[in-house]
C-alpha cells in the first residue's frame, strides 16, 4: 500500500492507494471516496470472538466515546484507491511501528496496514476518570508496518529523554511510545487546578517520543457552551 497525505490542504486528507489483494483499516465513518473494487467491511473494534467480542465493543463504546466500529479495506482490483480525512481539522501524521510501538489516545486513529495489530489496553479506573480524552481504554499498537493518526490542530513531536516528571495537557496527548511510562493525575491537586485553569495532565517518565498536538477539543467546547442555546 502506498500512502499520500496532502498536507498542502487548509484540512489535510490521505490517499491510500492499494493493489489487489491488499487490504488495510480506516477508522470508522472517515472514507471521502473509493474507486471501483475497492471494498469496506465493517468489524467490531475489540478483540476476542462471538458474543464477548460484542460486549467489548459496546462497552467501549460507551465508556470512550468511539465508534465500536472499525472498517476493513479490502482491494479486489488492480490500482485501487481510497481517500479518507479525519473528523477534525488538524494535521494527519505517520508513525512508523516496529521497532518502536505507540499508545494511542481516544479519537486519533485513522488507518493502518493489514500488517499492524492493535489491542484495547485497559486504564486503569483512576486513569479512566481522570482521562478526559484517554476513557477506559487506550489502543497499543503491535507488529510492523504504519499507522496514520490526526491531531485536532498542528503535530509537534517531543523527544524525552529519561524525562522525570514530564507533564502534557491530556487534552493535547496525541499518541506516545510505549517505552515511557506516564500517569494521569490533576494538575496541583483539585483546588489548584481550579485556579490555574489546567485540569488532567499526563505525566512522563522515562525516553521516548510524545506527540501533541496544538489545540484542544474540550478547550473549545468550554469556549463555546456558553453560546449553545440549551436543549428543552
Amino acid at each position: 500500500m502506498d500512502i499520500q497525505i496532502n498536507q498542502q490542504l487548509p484540512f489535510p486528507m490521505a490517499s491510500l492507494n492499494l493493489g489487489q489483494g491488499e487490504t488495510c483499516m480506516i477508522a470508522h465513518g472517515s472514507m471521502i471516496y473509493r474507486t471501483a473494487g475497492v471494498e469496506l467491511n465493517a468489524q467490531l473494534n475489540a478483540q476476542g470472538s462471538g458474543l464477548g467480542k460484542l460486549v467489548k465493543a459496546v462497552g467501549r463504546s460507551i465508556t470512550s466515546g468511539e465508534s465500536m466500529f472499525i472498517t476493513q479495506v479490502v482491494c479486489n482490483a488492480p490500482g485501487g484507491l481510497v481517500a479518507i480525512a479525519p473528523n477534525l481539522p488538524g494535521q494527519i501524521v505517520q508513525l512508523d511501528v516496529g521497532a518502536h510501538q505507540y499508545r494511542l489516545n481516544d479519537r486519533v486513529f485513522l488507518a493502518m496496514d493489514s500488517t499492524v495489530n492493535y489491542q484495547m489496553q485497559r486504564q486503569s479506573v483512576g486513569r479512566a476518570f481522570l482521562g478526559g480524552t484517554g476513557g477506559f481504554f487506550v489502543m497499543s499498537t503491535q507488529g510492523q508496518g504504519r499507522v496514520l493518526v490526526n491531531a485536532y490542530g498542528s503535530v509537534v513531536e517531543l523527544n524525552l529523554d529519561n524525562a522525570q516528571g514530564f507533564a502534557i495537557d491530556n487534552g493535547h496527548v496525541v499518541a506516545w511510545e510505549q517505552s515511557l511510562n506516564y500517569e494521569i493525575q490533576l494538575q496541583s491537586g483539585l483546588f489548584g487546578s481550579i485556579g490555574t485553569g489546567e485540569g488532567v495532565v499526563n505525566i512522563f517518565n522515562g525516553s521516548g517520543k510524545v506527540l501533541i498536538q496544538t489545540l484542544n477539543i474540550e478547550s473549545l467546547a468550554r469556549a463555546i457552551a456558553p453560546y449553545v442555546a440549551a436543549r428543552n
